[in-house]
């Protein structure tokens, strides 16, 4: 039955874990830095070197450990034991909010600092010097992230609960284990930003994409349990059809338009017959309805070139 699933499933977005590899490295390396109010800092900058043993042992076994937080970063705080230290991401604090204020993180995350938090390792790399710990991990009970990793199948519809939203993704509790929805995986549609789609705290239905225990990832995806308009659009848009659209996002080329759920393309702004002294938010604003005239549909690409038809435009 998994074989099966793996055969009929798209393949992942290009660029997916690349990006989430990314941002993650981007607040993991952030703590090698000096941090703020860290017992290390007037140690000549030293850190402990981990119990590599200790720090394998926590994360197969999947067990609990309380360590000490010893400073921050705009990324996270940092925690250390006897014979431990890493790194705890912000977005596995369960007391620190996703959605603060640069400045109420900043304040969220030194409140932090002195404090014993239970933890788990889910992330284990010798080779980059590196653990990371999570706090929300630690929720569910020892063993549960490993009996979880066993039973996600590829393909399967699993529910979970928002946790974090970034500009790249949306986090999701899956019970002990935390997934991740890329942006591209949101919606068939062009998106923004994730929190058009999602709020924290909401519950939602996903569909598994990957399973990486060896990383302690999941790839998940809302838009994959939506029948896929493109698939269809060859042959219910034509070029030199008139439809109507709504303008969804201006750029400095340009204009997006949505001609139904999912489906968008791109009034460039030679379609838009502008005077010398226009720009296309002289013409267009967003959430406006107009008319279109459909230029060409490269459905295998997702893309759609459209025209703007004057008499359908009413301004901003």
């Amino acid at each position: 039955m998994v074989a099966e699933k793996k055969q009929t499933m798209p393949e992942i977005d290009e660029g997916w874990w690349e990006s989430v590899l990314a941002e993650e490295e981007r607040y993991v390396s952030s703590s090698q830095k000096q941090p703020k109010n860290h017992s290390l800092a007037k140690n000549n900058g030293s850190k402990p070197n981990p119990d590599w043993q200790e720090v394998r042992d926590l994360y197969h076994k999947d067990r609990i450990v309380e360590l000490k937080v010893t400073g921050y970063n705009r990324g996270g705080v940092l925690v250390e034991g006897e014979g431990l230290f890493g790194f705890v991401p912000y977005s596995h604090l369960v007391d620190l909010s996703a959605n603060l204020e640069k400045q109420e993180r900043e304040r969220g995350l030194e409140s932090y600092v002195g404090r014993t938090l239970r933890l788990k390792v889910i992330e284990c790399a010798p080779e980059d010097g590196r653990v990371v710990f999570s706090e929300r991990a630690a929720l569910a009970e020892p063993g549960k992230r490993m009996q979880l990793f066993n039973d996600l199948e590829v393909g399967q519809t699993i529910a979970g609960t928002v946790t974090n939203i970034t500009d790249f993704g949306v986090f999701i509790d899956l019970g002990g284990v935390e997934g991740l929805i890329h942006i591209s995986e949101l919606s068939w549609g062009r998106v923004t930003h994730p929190s058009q789609m999602v709020e924290l705290g909401q519950k939602v239905e996903t569909m598994v994409l990957e399973v990486s225990p060896e990383r302690c990832r999941v790839a998940l995806s809302i838009k994959r349990l939506l029948p896929n308009p493109w698939e269809r659009a060859d042959t219910e848009f034509a070029a030199g059809q008139t439809v109507p659209a709504v303008v969804t996002s201006i750029v400095s080329y340009g204009a997006f338009a949505r001609i139904q759920a999912g489906v968008e393309g791109l009034i460039h702004a030679s379609e838009m017959q502008l005077e010398s002294d226009q720009n296309v938010r002289d013409v267009l604003a967003e959430g406006q309805e107009i008319q279109v005239r459909i230029l060409h549909v490269d459905a295998s690409h997702q893309r759609m070139g459209l025209s703007l038809v004057l008499e359908g435009a009413n301004g901003g």
